[in-house]
Order: structure tokens, then sequence, then C-alpha cells
């Protein structure tokens, strides 16, 4: 029966079946990025805090960069501007920031495309469908066979199915990824505030951050 409906769908199938799977593909993709990026931020500002009191700026710069994420890199950014006026060390937080969240929202449109064209390309089936139904009864008319009729009624039924079985689950793809950067997100927010926070309360000597910046 498989075989059948994959023949009955004509190219416009392939063409959804070839979107279904490069939207799963770049689900997994996504989804295995977004899980090492996320971590426990409290423990990584604890470790961080600790360092800094003792002065250790080099060894807590280590431990950002070799922390996966963008918390991480939000914690780096803020340690190495410290001495900057407040103003200039927001700036370099927000900018820092939105270059994580475009980095994490890499390739989601290719999902977004995916599930919105491929209901078009089921419609598109069934019209081709329809087409190919009609002038099938008109060259057999009168004596119209009922294969011919159905063989063009068959695509554009498959071919609908399939423009949603491949939506359906690309829609929830896309939204489970949106709930996972909105989490990290939330994660560098909270982080970001907590990290100003506590430069104000560590001192560290000002020319090992310098060194550090260059």
């Amino acid at each position: 029966m498989g075989l059948d409906w994959l023949a009955a769908g004509g190219p416009v199938l392939w063409i959804i079946i070839v979107c279904g799977a490069v939207a799963l593909a770049v689900f997994v993709e996504r989804a295995l990025h977004l899980h090492r990026a996320r971590i426990r931020r409290m423990d990584l500002l604890k470790g961080i805090t600790n360092l800094l009191r003792r002065g250790s700026v080099e060894e807590a710069l280590s431990v950002c960069e070799d922390t996966p994420g963008p918390v991480a890199s939000i914690i780096r950014t803020a340690i190495l501007h410290r001495d900057e006026p407040r103003d200039v060390l927001r700036d370099e937080l927000v900018s820092i920031g939105r270059s994580e969240i475009s980095r994490m929202e890499r390739r989601l449109a290719v999902i977004a495309v995916i599930t919105q064209i491929t209901p078009l390309l089921g419609l598109l089936g069934t019209v081709f469908g329809i087409i190919e139904s009609l002038l099938d009864m008109r060259a057999q008319a009168p004596l119209v066979q009922s294969v011919s009729v159905t063989n063009g009624v068959l695509q554009a039924l498959v071919t609908t199915a399939a423009g949603l079985v491949v939506a359906i689950p690309c829609y929830a793809m896309f939204n489970l990824l949106v709930i996972k950067i909105d989490r990290i997100v939330l994660d560098m927010e909270q982080s970001a505030s907590d990290v100003l926070a506590m430069l104000r309360e560590t001192t560290i000597p000002d020319h090992e951050v310098a060194s550090e910046a260059k």
C-alpha cells in the first residue's frame, strides 16, 4: 500500500517528502545545539564569583570560554568590560546577547518555511490530480473508465494528506525550538543582571582585566 501511495502521489509527493526530511534534520541539529547551550547558570555564576573574589580573572575567563552556551558568553563579556562606563557595559551585553540569539535561531526559518509551503504543495498536487481526472474524462468521453478518474482523485487526496502530515509536526517542532530558545534567553537576561550585581560586589585587579581584554 505504501508504494502504491508513492506512485499515486506523483512528483509533488516526493517534493513534500524531501521537505519533511530536511525539516526533521534541522530540528534534530537545532535541538541538540540548544540542549548543549542550556547550562546550570547558578552553578556557573557561583564558581565565577568564587574565582573573582580570589582575584583569579584569567581562570574565570578560561572557565567561561570552556563552557558552552550564551550564558557563559554573557558573563565573559561582562568581566572583560567591567571597567567600562555603565552604559557601555550594557551595550556590550546587549550586543553579545543579540549575537547569541541569532546563533540559536539559525536555520529555524527553514522549518518555518516548510511548515507554510507543504500544505500549499499538497494543494498544488490536488489541483494537478483534478486536472488529470478532467483531462482523462474529456479524452475518453463518452465512455469514461473509472480507473482514469480515480487515479487523478487519488493523487489529489494523497498529496493533500502528505502536505498536512508534514506541516503539522513541523509546526510543533518549530514551536518547541522557540520555547527552548525563550528559556535560554530568560537565563541570559537573569545572568546579565546577576553578573552586574556580582561585579559591583567583587574586586578584580584592574591590570589583570586589562591584560585579558587585550
